[in-house]
């Protein structure tokens, strides 16, 4: 029988067993998100499951994996996409803004697309995440402008310091089986 009060030893500190995995509170909210783009209008509704947490690492997969223990339940934003049509490109992607002032929170994004290149597909993921971002620090940006146009105006405003993706794209596979594309940002405790 396991014992579920037993400490365990993970990465130099000492915690009881699923201790710190066991939710304390629960609330619910909602939100409704209007503009001319279905994603946008979807991130504006979000508004708070989106959040890079403020003094957040962004570290690398190899990194993060090593924190994780199999069977572990872990909290994730996460992007997916599928298809059985035969030869169909899609993909996957979750991007990120990072403000300037690190205890001031980020903001993530999830995409989903068909017909989109990996490269398209996270740079719409990034862009998507600064718009939203930008649009709660109240700095300045015009939609219609390119995606290295508004990369300059978040440099200039001095608050949004960096942008990144994770991007996974497929082509569906040539005898019509379920191809799947997923990406993800899985937080860590730790």
């Amino acid at each position: 029988m396991l014992d579920l009060s037993l400490a365990h030893q993970r990465h130099g500190r000492t915690n009881e067993l699923g201790k710190d995995m066991v939710p304390k509170r629960i609330f619910f909210t909602k939100g409704v998100g209007k503009h001319r783009e279905r994603l946008t209008s979807f991130e504006l509704a979000l508004r708070v499951s989106s959040i890079f947490p403020p003094q957040c690492k962004l570290i690398a997969r190899s990194q993060g994996l090593k924190f994780l223990n199999p069977g572990e339940v872990v909290f994730a934003v996460v992007a997916e996409n599928s298809t059985h049509e035969p030869h169909r490109l899609l993909a996957a992607s979750i991007g990120v803004a990072i403000p300037a002032d690190r205890n001031t929170y980020g903001y993530l994004s999830e995409h989903h697309s068909f017909g989109e290149t990996e490269d398209a597909a996270g740079d719409y993921a990034e862009e998507l995440a600064a718009e939203m971002l930008a649009t709660t620090l109240n700095v300045e940006f015009d939609p219609d402008r390119s995606w290295d146009e508004k990369k300059e105006i978040y440099r200039i405003s001095n608050k949004i310091v960096r942008t990144a993706n994770v991007t996974q794209s497929a082509v569906g596979d040539k005898r019509g089986l379920w191809t799947t594309v997923i990406a993800s940002a899985i937080f860590i405790f730790d």
